[in-house]
């Protein structure tokens, strides 16, 4: 492709390069640059793409796109923002394929995933659509499956995703918009059909480092898409949609939302409510519990409505959807009289929320195995340590992903939370041997709840991903025991 044509809609500041020259490829990561390509050079938090432009050249770039000055041999094309213009060359690059389909991004601190499956779900049975996935536990195009990496990929992984599903016939792509991706332009430019905004709470705060900063990165989905689909009971909605662009539509129980849920009723299984809007009134009932499946639930209803789907459709498809994989789900314990639920709670409010949830339907105790993830915001790790004291019966403190950090210090910072509760808590740092101490010692009508890795299959620790898959380990356990 020539360069000018990669180059569409790019404000340039000066260049160097002949704009009819070929561009074989566009890469942002030196380690994984190609002959002919275009090399974007992109100011990182961690490190500066600029500094590589040499290695780049070495693999074979034939050009430059910068935002300041290299020193370099090679043509290059300087503009004011490289991670802008990375997001739009590479839409021009694979064809603008968000254009052919229909784009629904979900944005809040919780729920994200379990609103993804459910609303593609609905889709799938009510619209007999074909529906591309792109979130925290896995990507799809329809039914095949795509591993991942992180929940939303840097632009150029976007834009080729969106191109592999349209070219597979999606007509529909539901995908988990984090704050991340969203503050750092990821999906710059893409044409949302429908936002939706589950709620706010704790997290990120390395990042972002105020709830005001966390809040305005999720609030710029607001400004780029034409519907608004939010929760009307979160404090922190005002000032999330303050600059919305879009229509809004809200859901929850308040009584001026849009769409309420009424009669609400809350069991060991499922949950249940009436939704209602001006003009109907449908039961809708999922099979997954707790009362925070109440809001997710109604955000996905929103969102088909905006779609075009009656809500007596949805709630008949989401009647008959399949359980969200790490999201309170269930590990078999053959012969066991007591429960194992894995849940990805790794946050103060995704923790309450779970542990409230089970303490709804427990007959015996409810027993948390958590810890907290490391090179992740510290300040939450005793406001987790409190929940889990309030909230559990007994509670195991471990490892999550220690990643660069010594596990115990992690454990050290959670503690001072759970004052006040030592008889209540006992730390084993290694998680595997956390679990198992947590089965042997678990009596009749437990319900231990493996809280922070959800459909995580490893243990990130120093920069390598261990293997470990929970429901492995309970079954490894078992095993031992006979």
């Amino acid at each position: 492709m020539r360069l000018q044509d990669l180059l569409q809609g790019i404000e340039i500041q000066e260049t160097t390069a002949d704009l009819a020259m070929e561009i074989r490829g566009v890469s942002y990561d030196s380690r994984h640059t190609a002959p002919g390509d275009l090399f974007v050079a992109m100011t990182g938090f961690a490190t500066d793409g600029h500094t590589f432009v040499g290695r780049a050249a070495e693999a074979g770039a034939v050009c430059v796109l910068c935002e300041h000055p290299v020193e370099t041999a090679l043509p290059f094309v300087r503009v004011k923002d490289s991670r802008r213009a990375l997001a739009v060359l590479t839409a021009n690059g694979f064809g603008h394929p968000a254009e052919q389909m229909k784009i629904i991004a979900v944005t809040g601190t919780n729920g994200k995933t379990t609103t993804t499956y459910l609303l593609k779900d609905i889709l799938e049975q009510e619209a007999g659509a074909t529906v591309g996935l792109i979130g925290t536990n896995q990507n799809m195009i329809g039914a095949q499956v795509i591993p991942t990496e992180r929940t939303t990929p840097e632009s150029f992984e976007v834009q080729r995703l969106f191109r592999q599903m349209a070219d597979g016939g999606c007509t529909h792509v539901v995908m988990e918009g984090s704050s991340h991706a969203l503050y750092l332009d990821r999906v710059y430019g893409v044409p949302f059909a429908v936002g939706i905004f589950t709620n706010l709470t704790q997290d990120h705060l390395d990042f972002h480092k105020t709830m005001e900063a966390y809040c305005d990165a999720k609030a710029i989905l607001f400004r780029n898409c034409a519907v608004g689909v939010c929760n009307r009971d979160d404090p922190w909605m005002e000032r999330l949609t303050a600059e919305a662009t879009c229509r809004l539509f809200t859901y929850g129980e308040h009584p001026g939302a849009d769409l309420r849920a009424e009669n609400i009723e809350l069991a060991a299984d499922h949950v249940a409510f009436d939704a209602v809007t001006a003009s109907e009134r449908v039961r809708v009932r999922v099979g997954i519990p707790g009362g925070f499946m109440v809001y997710n639930t109604l955000g996905v209803l929103g969102a088909a409505l905006a779609l075009g789907i009656p809500l007596d459709k949805s709630a008949d498809a989401l009647g008959r959807s399949a359980h969200v994989k790490g999201r309170v789900e269930v590990v078999p314990t053959p012969g066991k009289d007591y429960t194992i639920l894995i849940d990805y709670a790794h946050s103060p409010d995704a923790l309450e929320n779970v542990l409230a949830a089970v303490r709804g339907f427990a007959k015996g105790r409810v027993v948390a195995v958590f810890g907290c993830g490391g090179d992740r915001d510290r300040t939450k790790r005793p406001k987790m340590g409190a929940v889990a004291a309030r909230l559990a019966d007994f509670s195991v403190v471990t490892a999550d992903n220690p990643r660069t950090e010594d596990p115990a210090a992690i454990i050290a910072e959670i503690l001072p939370g759970m004052a006040g509760a030592e008889d209540r808590y006992t730390v084993v740092e290694n998680r595997v041997e956390a679990i198992g101490w947590a089965m042997d010692h678990a009596c009749k009508d437990d319900v231990i709840v493996l809280c922070g890795k959800g459909h995580e299959t490893y243990q990130e620790i120093n920069h390598i991903k261990h293997h470990l898959d929970e429901r492995e380990v309970v079954a490894a356990h078992l095993a031992a025991e006979k």
